[in-house]
């Protein structure tokens, strides 16, 4: 038997219909010996309380090496083995992801990698109202996917799709790049900003926040690229440099 294995969780991505189980979650981190781990398939809203996980607790599992991703840094986990086991002490994180940063995300692609840290030259937030019937487009490809999961998966709330599209403009050491921001963290704060604060408010403080405290205080882009375009990468999450247990919304 697979002996467990430990990751510290860095990325989370919204939640994305899935044929095959349902719903999952892409997730991303790093094992306490300093090697990234792509963990799927996270059927994160199925997994039981004391089983869910937030940005650096320490995640562990039985790790299998996918048939179907050739990425090397790809594990598929065993569901019923994932646990919490902790959250990695603010102490602990300095420091400790230095050499996972690259210049730019062709650097990372040189060096034959398909995760990467990346700290932005410049950074701008925008957002594209998307049209109802995009939304209403998006609301039911999850339906019907999700109407063909297991008779023993539990019943899920029903996620709205986040109205707007919302992307990051950020230099790298190669380059510009506009990214679409699909990191759980970004969406799930505009929909509790908006209920304070409407649409617009709460759009300028998810800008205010992105371009102005986090970029002056220190930022990390986690970046990640697709199984079947292996060429192309995407923006999986934001991560403050100076992050301990602050949450995006203060």
């Amino acid at each position: 038997m697979t002996a467990l294995e430990q990751t510290i969780i860095l990325v989370k991505a919204w939640p994305q219909p899935s044929q095959k189980y349902g719903e999952t979650v892409c997730c991303a981190g790093v094992t306490p010996e300093g090697e990234w781990r792509r963990l799927f398939p996270i059927r994160f809203r199925h997994l039981a309380g004391e089983a869910q996980f937030a940005r650096w607790d320490v995640v562990e599992y039985r790790p299998e090496t996918p048939r179907d991703d050739a990425r090397r840094e790809s594990r598929r986990v065993d569901e019923p083995s994932l646990h919490v086991v902790r959250k990695m002490p603010p102490r602990a994180r300095e420091g400790f992801f230095d050499p996972l940063f690259r210049d730019s995300i062709a650097d990372a692609a040189a060096r034959g990698e398909s995760l990467a840290l990346v700290r932005p030259r410049t950074m701008r937030f925008r957002w594209k109202a998307k049209t109802m019937a995009d939304i209403e487009a998006e609301r039911q490809r999850r339906e019907k996917t999700m109407s063909q999961g297991s008779l023993f998966d539990k019943e899920l709330n029903a996620i709205d799709p986040c109205p707007y599209d919302l992307t990051l403009t950020f230099e790298d050491g190669a380059g510009r790049h506009d990214m679409t921001c699909g990191d759980w963290e970004t969406a799930a704060a505009f929909f509790n900003l908006r209920r304070t604060y409407g649409d617009e408010g709460a759009l300028e403080h998810l800008r205010s926040t992105y371009e102005e405290r986090y970029f002056s205080d220190g930022v990390a882009l986690a970046l990640g690229t697709v199984k079947k375009r292996p060429q192309q990468w995407l923006l999986l999450g934001v991560i403050r440099l100076d992050e301990t247990s602050q949450p995006l919304l203060v």
